[in-house]
């Protein structure tokens, strides 16, 4: 199995192997958005198994007019409200893009963005 990802435009991989070690250091930590669209929260309700109005009371906050996931702030951080202790993403099959896609979201494709990446990222690996 390939653990290493490279894409092209990033001065980086990633070894998703080191996921299973970090304990969700993307899921937590300063507070931020995790921006969902209209079929990602179908998916999740769905996955859930909710009706979508207890859904976005319970988990959601609106920021102008897009939504994003809750956090729950916890020690002096802030943790996705779907992140357990010892259990990671309990919404990890139907996880919205913007997770999916870390540690290769736009803004670290230029250099000078790469230590914020690594700090937050044990998984990255620079060639």
């Amino acid at each position: 199995m390939q653990y290493i990802i490279k894409k092209e435009g990033y001065p980086f991989a990633f070894d998703q192997s080191a996921c299973a070690a970090c304990n969700g250091a993307c899921c937590r930590g300063e507070s931020g958005y995790v921006w969902v669209g209209k079929e990602e929260i179908r998916k999740i309700v769905e996955y859930l198994e909710m009706e979508a109005e207890e859904f976005v009371a319970t988990y959601l906050k609106k920021e102008g007019y897009r939504y994003s996931i809750k956090e729950i702030r916890s020690g002096g951080e802030y943790l996705c409200c779907f992140f357990e202790e010892g259990r990671g993403c309990t919404i990890y099959p139907v996880r919205p893009r913007q997770c999916r896609d870390f540690p290769f979201w736009h803004r670290y494709k230029d250099p000078k963005n790469l230590h914020e990446v690594c700090k937050e990222c044990i998984g990255i690996v620079l060639s």
